[in-house]
C-alpha cells in the first residue's frame, strides 16, 4: 500500500507518496501556475511515474497548503502548519521547532515529540521574511535566486538595509549599486535582512532543540548561517529530500495513518 500528500501553495505544488513504512518512493515539484488543481495533478502524475505506479495503488490522499481544497482527488485536507511540522519531525525526530520559509508565506513551529503542532506563528501579510522578499532583491542585484546564497559569503562588508519592508528595501538596494558597493556585500545585506526577519518570529513562540529549517529558502546558505548567528544555536535543514517536500511528507504520513486507523 502507499500514500500521497499533495502540498499546493501560491508559488509551487509539491507531490510526495511514501510506502507502508514512511519511506519516500516518488516525489515531484512545480510552478502552481494560474490552474492550483492543474498543478496538483500534475505533480501528482510526476509522483506516481517516478515511484512506477498507478492512481489506483494509492490507498489514500491527504493535501494541504492554500490550494489544498482544489485537490479534487484527496480524501483529507489539512492545514499547512499541522503537515509541515509532521513533515519536519519524520526528516528530524529530535526536532522541536521548524522554521518554514515559502514563496509567500514563513511560519515558525513548536511541535511535541510526535509532531502535533503546540504553537507557531506565520506571517502570511507582508513580503518580507518570505522568498518573494529574496527573489525581488534578486532580480534587482541582476542574479538568479539561487546565487544569493553563494555570493553572500564573498562578503567583507555586508550593508544594513535601513528597512525591512520590501519596497524601501529595494530602494536601499538600488541606492547601494548606484553607490558602487559590491554586489556580494549587498547579497549579504538582503540575507541578513531576512534573518532578522525571522529570528523575531521565531523568537516569539520561544526556541526549543532541535531547530531545523524547511522551504525553499532553506536551500541559502547565506540566510541559514544568518539566521544561526541571529538566533545563537545550529539548525539542521534537510540533505536527503529537497526541503521544499516536508509539508507534502507530512501530509503523505498524515495520509497512511488515517488509512491505517493510527493518530491525526
Amino acid at each position: 500500500m502507499w500514500f500521497a500528500g499533495v502540498d499546493v501553495g501560491s508559488i509551487s505544488a509539491e507531490s510526495v507518496i511514501v510506502d507502508e513504512e514512511g519511506r519516500v518512493v516518488g516525489q515531484a515539484i512545480g510552478a502552481t501556475g494560474a490552474d492550483s488543481a492543474a498543478a496538483a495533478g500534475r505533480t501528482f502524475a510526476e509522483a506516481l511515474e517516478q515511484a512506477g505506479l498507478e492512481p489506483s495503488q494509492i490507498g489514500r490522499v491527504v493535501s494541504t497548503g492554500y490550494g489544498r481544497e482544489r485537490v479534487s482527488f484527496a480524501h483529507d485536507k489539512i492545514t499547512e502548519i499541522t503537515c509541515h511540522g509532521r513533515g519536519a519531525l519524520h526528516l528530524f525526530p529530535e526536532a522541536r521547532t521548524v522554521i518554514d520559509i515559502g514563496g509567500q508565506d514563513s511560519k515558525a513551529i513548536r511541535v511535541d515529540e510526535r509532531g502535533r503542532v503546540m504553537s507557531f506563528q506565520m506571517n502570511d501579510k507582508c513580503a518580507a521574511g518570505t522568498g518573494r522578499f529574496l527573489e525581488v532583491m534578486a532580480r534587482i542585484l541582476g542574479l538568479e535566486l539561487g546565487e544569493l546564497g553563494e555570493m553572500s559569503a564573498r562578503s567583507r562588508n555586508p550593508v544594513t538595509l535601513a528597512s525591512a519592508c520590501t519596497v524601501w528595501a529595494q530602494a536601499d538596494v538600488i541606492q547601494h549599486l548606484n553607490d558602487k558597493v559590491p554586489v556580494e556585500d549587498i547579497a549579504a545585506g538582503v540575507n541578513q535582512a531576512m534573518a532578522a526577519r525571522m529570528a523575531i518570529l521565531a523568537n516569539s513562540i520561544g526556541i526549543e532543540q532541535d531547530v531545523c529549517m524547511t522551504g525553499g529558502v532553506a536551500k541559502n546558505q547565506g540566510v541559514l548561517a544568518a539566521l544561526e548567528k541571529q538566533l545563537g544555536t545550529r539548525i539542521r535543514r534537510p540533505k536527503r529530500h529537497d526541503p521544499q517536500l516536508a509539508g507534502a511528507i507530512g501530509a503523505a504520513l498524515f495520509a497512511q495513518e488515517r488509512l491505517n486507523g493510527g493518530p491525526t
